[in-house]
């Protein structure tokens, strides 16, 4: 058996651009992690390497009619099961990287097929937030500080991934993480992730240009390295989804609304230029409490009164 048959998460072809590709491979890798079958993974990968290899666009260029052009020849004497198939490949694809800030909007409109839908923001309910904190306990340090300045700044994982140690005032509780169009914002952090933080600089070299989190060969974490330290933690945790690091993120904002902060000051936390982005996690917020309020009455075959 060779190394690339084994490696059948990691795409290798020559004919894509390279940056999409090395975004084509995280997204293999999270299928991988949420231990897709490997025949499923093979399937999306021979896919998105014939989509990528015959539309040579570079994926922030990409537009919704480059994606129907290609998806109208592709479906020319196909089966409605193979074009439902192909519309739920790139749909998961393009989610994934709407999630992980390669794309700044969804590419696939619900008119296309059935299952070409946009999802929700997912976050992590009050218990099973309790639950990955208690679960965090087993962590490193290293890791318990990421996942703790991940769920308490609203960052992304492409912001913490590039910060330094300059970047950061443990004291204050401040970091200038580096945001979308290289645009550089303030965020904070919580007490305890200010705590875990200087205890895990104290095991380390702290030279101020160095990397934040630094890997096992003491060179800069990656972005995949903190995508497997959420998903870790959701098993850990024993949750019924993967927690990946936007997730951590959707979470932070959830939060910050239950405690009553303005969305102003969540967007500008969060690096969101439209409050309208923002916003959208206000309306889940109510649905959520809405649901769990028509629950709790239901079971409690509990009265109201206008």
């Amino acid at each position: 058996m060779t190394d690339h048959t084994r490696k059948y998460w990691i795409s290798n072809h020559e004919g894509i651009l390279k940056q999409t590709r090395l975004i084509l491979n995280e997204y293999l890798l999270s299928l991988k992690l949420a231990n897709k079958a490997e025949s499923t993974i093979l399937r999306y990968r021979t896919f998105l390497e014939r989509f990528f290899n015959e539309y040579l666009v570079e994926l922030d260029r990409l537009t919704s009619e480059d994606v129907l052009e290609w998806v109208n020849k592709y479906s020319v004497g196909k089966k409605e099961s193979t074009v439902i198939i192909a519309l739920s490949i790139l749909t998961s694809f393009f989610n994934f990287c709407l999630a992980e800030d390669y794309l700044d909007k969804m590419l696939m409109k619900k008119r296309w097929g059935p299952k070409a839908s946009q999802p929700l923001p997912k976050f992590l309910t009050d218990q099973e937030y309790a639950r990955v904190k208690l679960a965090a306990e087993q962590l490193s340090l290293r890791d318990r500080a990421i996942v703790l300045f991940l769920f308490t700044s609203g960052c992304r994982r492409s912001e913490v991934a590039n910060l330094l140690i300059q970047d950061v005032d443990v004291k204050q509780r401040t970091a200038e993480v580096r945001g979308k169009g290289n645009k550089i914002r303030k965020v904070h952090f919580s007490v305890e992730c200010a705590l875990v933080l200087k205890e895990y600089l104290c095991t380390r070299s702290s030279e101020e240009t160095e990397p934040l989190f630094l890997n096992k060969h003491g060179e800069k974490l990656q972005q995949s390295g903190i995508y497997k330290i959420t998903t870790k933690l959701g098993r850990l945790a024993d949750l019924d989804h993967s927690l990946h690091p936007h997730c951590c993120r959707h979470t932070f904002a959830t939060n910050m609304l239950a405690k009553g902060a303005e969305l102003e000051f969540i967007a500008d936390e969060m690096g969101h230029t439209n409050l309208n982005t923002t916003r959208v996690y206000a309306r889940i917020l109510i649905q959520h409490i809405v649901r769990d309020t028509a629950a709790y009455t239901a079971g409690t075959g509990a009265v109201t009164r206008c």
